[in-house]
């Protein structure tokens, strides 16, 4: 395969936000009277967005959330989650180095159910955004993971036909949507097991894992 670009994923393969994203979220419901448990969590809904989890979890409860109701409890879990960024250092290892490397062969792309503040914030501390041509954050798209939706629009705005990019993810939604819009897919594992992601084509511990070198092998 000649890679022409690689699109990634943020939360799971760039930052180790997942545990974050959760107890925030968790903390959002709970004061609102959802309650959600880490099992669930994992299970359920970590392969959506904001708006798309707190109206799954809403919804799972038997409640339907008006449009105004899930905008309010959207907005607390980002006020919340960008004071939890702000304190902490979210990188995985390795990931600022595999950035750049990566970045010196082939363009790449984020296709992300986070918030663009949330992915420009820590990507602007590492002295990461420029490494990245292209950026499709939570809501810049009609429908969010595990619709293609997202895939398309970072291959579209790199100018490359999905046939010859490749998507890293660290959840079989994700993977659900690079496989849907035609993309190639490495999964790392940092997540699910690898026994949860047989549906890409190559896994891999973590971003740090995939090199130049591993790309061209594809």
């Amino acid at each position: 395969m000649n890679v022409q670009a690689l699109v990634l994923d943020f939360d799971g393969v760039i930052a180790d936000t997942e545990p974050m994203h959760f107890r925030v979220l968790q903390t959002v419901l709970a004061e609102a009277g959802y309650p959600l448990s880490a099992e669930d969590y994992v299970n359920r809904y970590l392969g959506f967005d904001d708006a798309g989890a707190v109206r799954a979890v809403a919804g799972d409860l038997g409640h339907a959330l008006a449009a105004e109701q899930v905008t309010a409890l959207v907005a607390r879990k980002s006020r919340l989650m960008d004071e939890a960024l702000a304190a902490s250092d979210v990188l995985f290892p390795g990931a600022a180095e595999a950035i750049r490397a990566l970045a010196s062969v082939v363009p790449l792309a984020i296709a992300s159910g986070a918030l663009r503040g949330e992915i420009v914030a820590v990507l602007g501390r590492a002295g990461l955004l420029e490494s990245f041509r292209a950026i499709v954050a939570a809501g810049e798209t009609a429908a969010g993971k595990p619709a293609p939706d997202p895939y398309r629009r970072a291959v579209a705005l790199l100018g490359v036909t999905a046939r010859r990019a490749v998507a890293v993810e660290d959840s079989q939604w994700g993977l659900e949507s690079a496989c849907a819009a035609g993309l190639g897919t490495i999964a790392v594992t940092t997540s699910y097991p690898a026994s949860a992601l047989g549906m890409a084509d190559l896994i891999v511990p973590d971003l740090a894992s995939v090199t130049p070198q591993r790309l061209a092998a594809l």
